[in-house]
């Protein structure tokens, strides 16, 4: 039997009554078939919806291939073919699906009208709503390209257009200007928007195109070899907003500054975070130089090389290769050098290249010791393990290990 979809006809209808024609497997729940519903069933990118059945939760409505509207019951509940039940839609979470749904064809036709762009895909994700389009631009064009079509959309908004449901033959459809080609073979259901758009389309849309209350882009990116964008409207774009603006604001009181002065203080404040980091580095590399000529000296030479062994608490692994380097770019030197923290060691052994050592193959050993992994060069390897508390002795045995 193939359930009366009763939203086709009326969006907004969020209260019914239906008889129970099937229960299904109860493993996983009670699972019900009605003889109507007006129960949206997940489908083109639309999330199903929620709401009650009599006192049981409804937590999520499926179509299946015999046209069967399944809704999914939140526990065990006691329901046998024949009953009558009353339905309940959740309205708040209908109207914003509905928004989202109905904004996506206003977009969908804005880029088609002014790029010729076709939606391939559409998503109405937790957050946000997406379309996947095949919009071919250049990166710098797609700012302005979004802008455009953007307008468009909250023009057809803020007209308040009509939005009527027609339920026609195959043949009556090819007769009507579809913005997309519809591949269902009896009754389809065409979606119009006043003097705007026409198209095949099962889901829930506003009786008037000023209830999506507004279209937001809100960014976009490539996927799939189309343009993927994202956007807000209505309930969700007002939630942005308020987001986007609570966020300028804290940033603005940050810097002591309006709103729209920012950005430029967070540029004033980048430009000058660039010259601290490269001060910064240049003071680095100075003292880690003199680091190394001090290590240097600290130690004796052996068999014709000289061995520089440390272990460093909490220090920065960036700091520790620096550090190698610096040591190695002297002759005949070997540099056994490690970091710890209460969860890892990390290891970087290195030497110069008159050393004639593989140190790639004795800081493999060393890490397998430390239960990790690592490697590199025979000149420079690098690597390390969680057993924090067997790293002096993997550090010693390292060093027995060049002295032999």
């Amino acid at each position: 039997m193939i359930t009366t979809n009763l939203y086709w006809h009326d969006s907004r209808l969020c209260e019914f009554t239906a008889t129970v024609v099937e229960v299904l497997d109860q493993i996983e729940g009670c699972h019900i078939v009605l003889d109507q519903t007006a129960f949206y069933p997940e489908s083109g990118g639309q999330p199903g919806d929620i709401g009650m059945i009599n006192s049981v939760k409804v937590v999520d409505v499926s179509l299946d291939d015999d046209g069967r509207i399944i809704h999914w019951l939140e526990g065990t509940a006691d329901f046998k073919p024949g009953d009558q039940v009353s339905g309940s839609v959740d309205w708040p979470r209908r109207r914003e699906m509905t928004q989202q749904h109905t904004g996506q064809h206003i977009l969908s036709q804005a880029f088609f009208q002014l790029f010729g762009a076709e939606t391939k895909g559409f998503r109405i994700t937790a957050r946000a709503a997406e379309i996947d389009l095949t919009l071919e631009l250049q990166p710098e064009q797609i700012a302005a390209a979004m802008e455009r079509a953007e307008t468009l959309a909250n023009e057809v908004v803020f007209d308040n257009r009509e939005v009527r449901t027609h339920i026609v033959t195959p043949e009556e459809a090819a007769q009507m200007p579809l913005r997309k080609e519809s591949f269902i073979t009896d009754c389809i259901r065409v979606v119009e928007i006043d003097d705007f758009d026409w198209s095949p389309c099962g889901g829930t849309h506003a009786k008037r195109t000023g209830e999506v209350g507004l279209i937001a882009v809100s960014r976009w990116e490539r996927a799939k070899q189309m343009t993927r964008v994202h956007f807000v409207c209505g309930g969700r774009a007002l939630r942005d907003y308020r987001a986007v603006s609570q966020t300028a604001g804290e940033v603005a009181m940050l810097f002591s500054v309006g709103r729209d002065e920012a950005v430029e203080a967070v540029q004033r404040l980048f430009e000058k975070n660039k010259q601290l980091v490269s001060r910064t580095r240049a003071l680095a590399e100075m003292a880690i130089k003199a680091e190394a000529r001090e290590l240097l000296e600290s130690v004796e030479a052996g068999q014709g090389w000289r061995i520089v062994s440390r272990i460093f608490d909490d220090r920065d692994l960036d700091e520790i290769k620096l550090l190698a380097h610096r040591l190695v770019a002297h002759d005949s030197v070997i540099a056994l050098l490690a970091t710890r923290d209460h969860e890892n060691a990390r290891l970087v052994f290195a030497c110069s290249a008159d050393a004639d050592r593989d140190l790639n193959a004795l800081l493999r050993k060393a890490c397998e010791q430390l239960g990790g992994r690592g490697g590199g060069k025979p000149d420079f390897a690098q690597g390390g393990g969680p057993k924090v508390d067997e790293l002096e002795r993997v550090m010693a045995s390292s060093r027995e290990a060049l002295q032999v």
